[in-house]
């Protein structure tokens, strides 16, 4: 049985190809279990498996944080120039704070109304799990709605609730509209995600199976919401109000003032605290990458922090003196990067049209920082960004900078020194980072892709050789050979080496764990996304809600399997001797 998904399939049974795994790693950055006697498959097949910690805990706290001092402190400002009689200081102020909190609230409002609607009368997606071992126990389900009601009604999957419990069940659910409807109106969406994504993970941490492992599969999407969210509204709100408050202290010179500079201040961390927690939430999510340590998303936390704040004192440098030549400067700059990104060709979405709007962000992102889109080592792309980068704060620096008094204004030049010194902070903690701190380890050295088994006694993934085609024709044995007689000073009988030898061929993205053969699977009909990019049941809520009613009514912990888009498996099996 098969569950659509924007025209693919989703089923759970027996097969070999695109394994993808179980819940792997969470915001903890942690590895599973090494390889011991049971093999590195031993945790994913249903041992203990990843746990929520008390630094998971204080991270989605520190993110809290950091959400409301960014808030609070805009919001300070805008009445500070309220007050003070500044009414176009405090419309641009303001239109930053609530604009992007508008759009933010609203996909969130529209992811919330997706994941808990029921659908009424209209059939679900098809889906069912069956255990790949043999005379296996068979769950099935005819839509997610129906396993979440089992859920929340009763143990048994399938059974009808009393006129009590629908009541009660009625009740709850209106509750529930009510709150969420309050809390996005009061633009809060965020909070409560990172409330509940604490809240799952505390109890995954509390609760014994099979409650623990469905609980984290939660709080794994519920984080992988929430950075997307927090990417998108820090890039609409925080970049330009730093760039615009940065500007007017240019402008007036001399002291700065203090509420404008926590304003900034809290911008800047903001930025580079929710790059680095996107990329730590992302690869955690991913079972063919190694995790992200807490010491690299503070490494680039500082990369990025540095990075930005150079970049942006360099755009408020230009725009204090040239307003109408950094508008088209911005514009330009944008355009030229969002086609830079679509010649890459992403695939991030799940539709054409969400690809090109997911574009477009991204280009607003290389506005002010680097961020990776593209599969692979992105070393050459990178060097080439922040070369260009650093011509073009050198270039709006030196054009701020030659409408000053040279011999009279100090201050102008410590400015300058403050834009080249910290970019070049930024470009330090960043080789600190894949020097050091990188997950696939030193930059320089001998790097481990995607295998999350340090003590593994051999390297992740299938040898290298490969054969792309079958032989096409095979010699034949002669009778001579068949009759046992000596043939060119051989003695009969001896085994003679293979000929042909068909091995698999090493698969696009290293795979993190030898594939399991056992417990229930759940098979995709989609290709699975390769890294930087989220895999299909982290963006498609259809799909996700599928995944987690399987999860729920499964005994064990399932697998994934995505369609595999690289050789048959009949060609994987061929092997011949002669």
């Amino acid at each position: 049985m098969a569950a659509k998904s924007d025209g693919a399939a989703a089923a759970a049974g027996p097969g070999p190809e695109g394994a993808a795994g179980g819940p792997r790693g969470g915001p903890g950055g942690r590895e599973e279990a090494a390889a011991g006697p049971g093999g590195p498959g031993a945790a994913a097949a249903g041992g203990a498996g990843p746990r929520y910690e008390l630094r998971d805990c204080c991270w989605v706290l520190c993110a809290l944080l950091v959400f409301f001092s960014d808030g609070a402190t805009d919001l300070w400002l805008a009445a500070s120039y309220y007050l003070q009689g500044q009414p176009v200081f405090f419309g641009l102020t303001l239109l930053f704070v609530l604009l992007p909190s508008l759009v933010v609230q609203l996909l969130s409002f529209r992811w919330f109304v997706y994941d808990y609607a029921e659908p009424a009368g209209a059939p679900g997606p098809a889906v069912s799990t069956k255990d790949s071992g043999v005379g296996g126990p068979a769950v099935s389900t005819k839509d997610s709605a129906s396993a979440f009601g089992a859920e929340e009604g009763g143990p048994e999957l399938g059974a009808r609730p009393s006129s009590a419990s629908a009541y009660r069940r009625r009740c709850c659910r209106l509750c529930v509209w009510l709150l969420q409807t309050l809390v996005h109106l009061l633009q809060l969406g965020q909070v409560w995600r990172y409330l509940h994504a604490l809240y799952l993970g505390l109890q995954s941490r509390w609760r014994g199976e099979p409650l623990r492992r469905h609980f984290y599969w939660r709080m794994l999407f519920e984080s992988a919401d929430v950075s997307m969210l927090r990417l998108l509204e820090t890039f609409l709100r925080s970049a330009p109000q730093l760039v615009l408050q940065l500007s007017l202290l240019v402008q007036r010179g001399g002291e700065p003032d203090l509420l404008s500079a926590l304003s900034t201040s809290a911008s800047l961390v903001s930025l580079a605290w929710t790059l680095a927690s996107y990329q730590k939430v992302l690869r955690d999510s991913r079972d063919d990458k190694r995790p992200l340590s807490y010491k690299g998303a503070v490494a680039q936390v500082l990369w990025h922090l540095f990075t930005i704040a150079a970049r942006s004192l360099a755009f408020a440098l230009f725009a204090s003196v040239y307003k109408l030549y950094f508008g088209i400067f911005i514009v330009a700059h944008w355009c030229v990067m969002t086609f830079w990104v679509i010649q890459g060709e992403t695939d991030f979405c799940m539709s054409k049209w969400e690809e090109i709007i997911y574009n477009m962000v991204v280009g607003i992102i290389y506005i002010f920082c680097w961020f990776n889109v593209k599969e692979g080592r992105s070393r050459r792309r990178m060097t080439l960004y922040y070369c260009i980068v650093l011509l073009e704060n050198a270039v709006l620096t030196g054009f701020w900078y030659s409408s000053r008094n040279f011999s009279t204004d100090f201050y102008s030049l410590i400015l300058v020194c403050v834009v080249a010194s910290s970019f070049a902070l930024g470009i330090f903690f960043m080789c600190v980072y894949y020097c050091l701190l990188h997950p696939n380890g030193p930059m320089l050295g001998p790097q481990m892709p995607g295998c999350i088994f340090r003590k593994a006694s051999r390297p992740c993934g299938p040898p290298f050789e490969a054969v792309t085609s079958p032989p096409r024709s095979l010699p034949r044995t002669t009778v001579t050979e068949r009759e046992g007689v000596s043939v060119g000073g051989e003695r009969a009988g001896t085994p003679t080496p293979p000929v042909f030898q068909v091995r698999p061929g090493l698969p696009p993205t290293p795979v993190a764990r030898p594939v399991r053969t056992e417990g229930p699977v759940i098979r995709i009909d989609l290709p699975r996304k390769k890294y930087p990019a989220w895999d299909a049941h982290f963006i498609d809520r259809r799909l996700r809600k599928t995944i987690l009613a399987l999860e729920y009514s499964s005994p064990t912990t399932p697998r994934l399997q995505y369609r595999s888009v690289g050789i048959s498996q009949e060609l994987l099996e061929y092997e011949t001797t002669v």
